[in-house]
Order: C-alpha cells, then structure tokens, then sequence
C-alpha cells in the first residue's frame, strides 16, 4: 500500500512543484522558451497518446500512459498558452516531474494548479532516455470560467463506446465542434470480449491475455474480465483508437462510470450473466474494474485520496463530484452502479410464487386492485393434487420443486398442468383450475409482475408489466425503509440535494446516468395474447426500477428550478421530461444522448425478441420491437405523453450551449449502419443528422427547433405547438 506521501510524489504534481499565483493573478509565463533541445516523435512509447480531465477555474488533471518495459519510469511535463509553447506556464525547477509507476500500469497523473480560468492550454509530455527526448502529442485543454463569469457555456456529452466490431465515427465529427469540454457519462469500455447478445463477433476485437484471470461465459466462446489485468487490457484497446485519441487531446473530460466499466446490469459488486442462478458477487473483481478506472481517466479525486486496493467496497473511491462553470452551468456528476440494491424482481424468481396476497393487499391499500389475480395454496387446494404434478412439472422444466409450495398463481398452475395434459390421455389429464371459482383469493405472483421463466432477464430486469410493478414496488419501498431504492446511498444522496439546492447558476445539469424518464409501452390493444394486452416497463434496470426514489428526488428537484438531466446508456435520443406522479406538472427536463458505438436500443429489442423463447413466440412481438419509438409515442395509448422525441436507432452526440437565458441541446446523430465502416480516411462521407431541442430558464417545457421557429411540446395534445 503507497503511503499518501509516496502516492502523491508518484502521481501529482501539486501547488509546491508549480508557480502557484495568487488567487485571481495569471500564471507566470516563461517567454521565449526555456530550451531548445531536440525532441523526438515519442508515439510508441504514448501509445494511448495523452489526456486531460476535470477542468476548474485554476487547475486541470493531465494524463498519459508512457510503455517501455516493466520498471517505473519518469515524464517531464510542459504546459503552454499556444501550441508552439514558446509561452510556457513556469514549473518549479524549470520542468515538472511525475512518476509512472508500473503498479499504476505506468500511467501518470497531472493536477497543473495556478492557472487563468477560462483559458486555452496546451500541454505534453517528454519522456528521456539515453540522449533523446521523446515527446507526446500536443494536448488542447481549457480551465473552467470563474464562477463570477457571464459566459455562454458550450460543451458535449456521449456514452456507451463499445469497441467490439465498430468503429468511432462518432468521436470522428466530435473532434471537428468547438468545445469548452466533454462529459462521458458511463460505458466507457465495455467488459465482454465479443458476448453476441449485444456485440458484434467479427471486426475489430478485443483479446485478454490473461485468459485464466478471465471469466469464461457460454462454453468459453467468449470471456468477461475479472483481474485487473483484464481491465487495464481493455483501457488500452479502447483508447488505441485514433478518433478517440483526437478526441481526447482536444478537449477536456468530465467522466462518470455505468454498468461496463465493470459488468453489465451491475448493482454494486455483483453482476448479473447467470441470471440468479449463482451469487455473482465478486468485491475483488469490482475492485480491481475500479483501479483501472482510476488509472485510466483523468479524475480529480483530491489531494488527499491513493486508491487502496485493500479498503472495502464501496469506500475505496468516490466519484461523485461537481464543476462551475461560470455563472450559467453547475455540472453535478453522480454514482448509480456503486451504492444501489439489487432489482426490483428477482432472476431467479420462481413465477407462480404469490409475492402479496390478498390480505397484504387489503392491509396496504384498503382493496383488491383489478391487477390481482387468484392463486390457491397448492398443498391443501383440492386435496394436493395439484402439488403434485406441479412439482413433477416443475423439476421437468428446470424450476426448483422446493419452490412449489404456499400460494401459487392458478395462472401459472393451469400453464403447467396444459402441458402435462398434453402428453396423457383423456380420461387421465388434471383438470384445469376454474379462476372464477367461487372463494379463490387474489393476490399478485411474480408472473403478474411479467414473470414467465425461472432464470431470465425478460420479467425481471427487462419488459415487466407496469400496474403489478408500481404496486410491488411501493409496497417494497415502505417495507424496507426505502432500503429496496437506495440508489445513490445515504451520504451521496445527501451530498446530491445540498449541492443541487444550494447552487446559484442558471442551469443545474445532473449528469445522470441511465434514464429518468419512463418508458413505457401499452399493447393493451395490440393483437397479442391475452397475458400481454397490458402496460409494460420497457427496462427496470434504469430508473423505472426506482420509481419511488425517483420520486422523492423530483419533488426536491422541482423545487430547485432549472435542473437539467443530461443521460446516457439506453443507446437512443430522447428529450422529455420526468414529472411526479400524480402532478405531472412538476417536472424537470430530461434530454438523452444516443451511443457512441454501441448497439442502437431498437437493435438490441430486435435481438431480445429473437433469442427469448416467449417474446419470439408472441405475434408480431418484431414488428412492435422494429416500431418502438412509434409505439413509446403512440397518441392512442398515451403512456408516454412526457416523451417529447424518440429515436431509437441512431449514434451520435449531443452538443449543448448554455447561458442566462436558454439551455440548447443539439443531437448530432449518425445512421447506425455506418458504424462498421472507419470513415477516418473519408469524413466527407460521413453524415451528420441534427435535431435541435431547448429549454429555458424559469420554465420546464421543450421546444424543438422547426425550421428556425420553437415549437413547445404540449404532453396533454402529445403534439407540438
């Protein structure tokens, strides 16, 4: 473990070693230039090239990875106001030294403090051996405004970069904007190798060395890192790339992590591949997805922080944090993976097993809903008969007979029994289950909550039924404290309202990680089954699965006036706004950006579909999966009317510009078939789509851009006025 001395001397180069001005003075410049050694291209030894990160008023971190052998190694660092840097911000000693430690993966982090707010910066880094100077690229940054400035505020945000089989044309028109900074808000890599669920299986890849440190899904067809060797691995094949590298050494980045940085539908350390059929809780392999993190991105953490690999989850880093940006923009970076509980709807629950029954129901809500449905206990109903070829049925299919026992849904006892009939003859089949019997209580079972299958995504984390949901949910909520939701935890949550509430800028912007709007379909009319002419929630691992949380945060939120969400990880555009419920009107806006490169959302229902045994057999479950932001829009249903914009097939961007008056978005969108072509040696063939939405101070309506005039959305007409 580093000592805070030694981690600090290896990693930062802090206000002793710069010419630190005082406060509101300019740096000191150096002109003409200090030296005039030679330098030399240094690109294989910066083969992730350099970045920079975490921009305030007077200082920004610097990063860069230099790789040539096993022992520490040692980088100069200059900084500059021009390119040419013949106007050198002055370093104690002449030059400023920093460590790359070869148990940091020989990564190196810069804090250059003392510097001019609002200003342009060039920086790079020298690394000498024997006689010759290696030089980095030249990097491009920019401090924050100071918090007192009237400046209009312009910056970017992205997500989701999967680097499996596609390529960065994003990133590409990114490099082109002009830019105070970026936000990437989560999926900065991703941690399977080639999973074909989501990831395409043939173009560029990604291969882990340490094999063995890996973990081996479907047969070992494709692996998902563990060791913290696997993780860095993936760092540096994500950040080989060109478009990424330009990006990067253009602009500064604020970045927060999703699910990817360390394993898909994550809840704190456990992931979710097996779907509950083992506990995938793994503290070392989160741990080690953390260092990594650490090592790779240009965060801020404090002067006083060193990543201990030894301190417990999830105290061993804090990522959460804020930046100002003048008078306009105060950008609050939150944390959804690390603290939050474990999903509404358990993977592995059995679906016929009654979660309220009739009792709990009348005791928490004064009635039985319509949604409750009747359920027998299945060892006393009719003398157990039906115990018995559940549990025969049950153990055939793969469930656990364990589980057949209590109150089971007749529903799902029926769905059984039809099966076993199937296979008997006449005089020997098990009579159905009449559910309009006569004294059948009622309650909700886990295959009214969408539950079809033991072991499965569908029903649990992903199309759940809406009605059941918000009941379940709530009551779960007052059961547990409000523990079922605790989505940021108790200090960070804390931390979140004060800093929103106490802020003074224009525009508060969350920079939130998965969608606060819901989103919801309504096939209640569509020609499907009986079991699905219901509402669904499209996805509960957002924050449709928090949707009580949600709330209590809205209605501190409204209050505060001028909160902007801007949102990641769905891989699609929306714009909208998240209201409470029940007051529709109290709202904050919501506008989600699509992915960089992954798999379009449209793209990744299609494959859902297909590879679900009970969606695929569902009628035209493609067709509805292929129409999906028709059918998330419908006028007919009205379970969106808040969800002003849709598209759920593009990649892209968005660009925002910030000031007193209005807060633009501009979402930059690329067709989703050119992301397995490289357009690098072709930008001219590369189009760029742009849709332009706002909204503005003192209010909480959109506006989209018609031709040069704003149309307000109206959620009541769902159309624009």
């Amino acid at each position: 473990m580093l000592k805070r001395r030694d981690f600090l001397r290896a990693t930062l180069v802090t206000a002793g070693a710069l010419a630190v001005p005082a406060c509101g003075d300019d740096p000191e410049i150096i002109a003409p230039v200090l030296d005039d050694r030679e330098l030399t291209d240094g690109a294989e030894f910066f083969p992730q090239s350099i970045a920079s990160g975490d921009p305030r008023p007077d200082s920004v971190i610097l990063w860069a990875r230099v790789q040539d052998g096993e022992e520490d190694r040692e980088l100069e660092v200059e900084v500059a106001t021009d390119a040419e840097f013949t106007k050198r911000v002055a370093l104690d000693a002449g030059q400023a030294k920093v460590k790359a430690l070869a148990r940091y993966d020989h990564c190196a982090k810069v804090k250059v403090r003392g510097l001019a707010a609002g200003t342009v910066y060039y920086y790079r880094f020298i690394y000498v051996k024997g006689d010759k100077n290696y030089v980095s690229r030249v990097g491009r940054t920019k401090t924050a405004p100071a918090e007192e400035a009237d400046v209009n505020v312009r910056f970017a945000y992205v997500s989701c970069q999967d680097y499996i089989g596609r390529h960065y044309n994003t990133y590409l028109a990114l490099a082109e904007e002009e830019l105070d900074f970026f936000v990437h808000l989560g999926d900065y890599i991703y941690e399977t190798t080639g999973d074909p669920g989501f990831q395409n299986t043939t173009g560029r890849g990604v291969e882990l060395t340490d094999v063995e440190g890996a973990i081996a899904l479907a047969d070992g067809a494709f692996h998902a890192a563990r060791s913290l060797s696997n993780y860095r691995e993936l760092y540096r094949t994500y950040r080989s790339d060109a478009n990424l590298q330009k990006v990067h050494e253009s602009f500064p980045m604020i970045a927060t992590w999703d699910d990817h940085e360390f394993s898909n539908d994550a809840h704190g350390a456990t992931a979710t591949y097996y779907d509950g059929r083992t506990d995938e809780t793994d503290v070392d392999r989160r741990k080690a997805a953390n260092q990594a993190w650490f090592e790779y991105q240009p965060v801020d953490h404090g002067d006083d922080f060193e990543y201990d690999p030894g301190a417990a989850f999830p105290g061993d880093i804090r990522i959460y944090r804020d930046f100002v940006f003048g008078r306009h923009v105060h950008l609050v970076m939150t944390d959804l993976r690390s603290y939050r509980p474990d999903h509404l709807i358990p993977e592995g629950a059995f679906p016929g097993k009654v979660v309220l029954d009739e009792a709990r129901l009348v005791e928490e809500l004064g009635d039985i809903p319509e949604v409750a449905q009747p359920y027998v206990d299945i060892e006393g109903y009719s003398d157990g008969i039906y115990a018995s070829a559940l549990a025969g049925a049950a153990q055939a299919a793969g469930y656990d007979a364990a589980e057949v026992t209590g109150n089971i849904s007749v529903a799902f006892i029926n769905q059984v029994v039809a099966g076993v009939n199937e296979g008997l003859p006449e005089d020997m089949q098990i009579p159905l289950i009449d559910p309009l019997e006569q004294g059948l209580e009622r309650g909700i079972a886990y295959l009214d909550l969408g539950k079809t299958s033991m072991h499965s995504s569908i029903g649990s984390r992903y199309f759940t039924v809406k009605d059941t949901v918000d009941i379940h949910g709530a009551i779960r909520y007052k059961e547990t404290q409000g523990a079922s939701e605790d989505v940021m935890g108790a200090e960070q949550e804390s931390w979140f309202l004060e800093t929103m509430e106490r802020s003074t800028a224009t525009w508060k912007v969350w920079g939130n990680e998965y969608c606060l709007l819901p989103l919801a379909v309504d096939l209640s009319a569509n020609n499907v089954p009986e079991q699905f002419k219901r509402r669904f929630y499209m996805n509960l691992d957002a924050w449709d699965g928090f949707r009580n949380k949600r709330n209590e945060l809205l209605e501190r939120l409204v209050d505060v006036g001028n909160v902007v969400a801007i949102t990641g990880d769905i891989h699609a555009f929306y714009a909208g706004t998240a209201g409470l419920d029940g007051d529709p009107t109290k709202k904050i806006v919501e506008f989600v950006g699509g992915a960089v490169s992954s798999a379009p959302f449209r793209e990744m229902l299609l494959g859902q579909v297909a590879g679900d045994p009970v969606l695929s057999a569902i009628p035209g479950a493609g067709l509805l999966a292929a129409g999906i932001d028709s059918v998330l829009t419908s006028t007919s249903t009205k379970v969106n009317p808040h969800l002003a914009h849709a598209n759920s097939y593009a990649h892209g961007y968005v660009v925002v510009e910030a000031n007193g008056d209005e807060f633009v978005v501009d979402m930059r969108s690329i067709d989703p078939t050119a992301v397995k072509t490289d357009y690098t040696a072709r930008r001219g063939d590369l189009e760029v789509q742009s849709e332009r939405f706002r909204t503005l101070a003192g209010e909480s309506d959109i506006y989209r851009d018609d031709d040069g005039t704003w149309k307000r959305w109206d959620a009541s007409r769902q159309k624009w006025i």
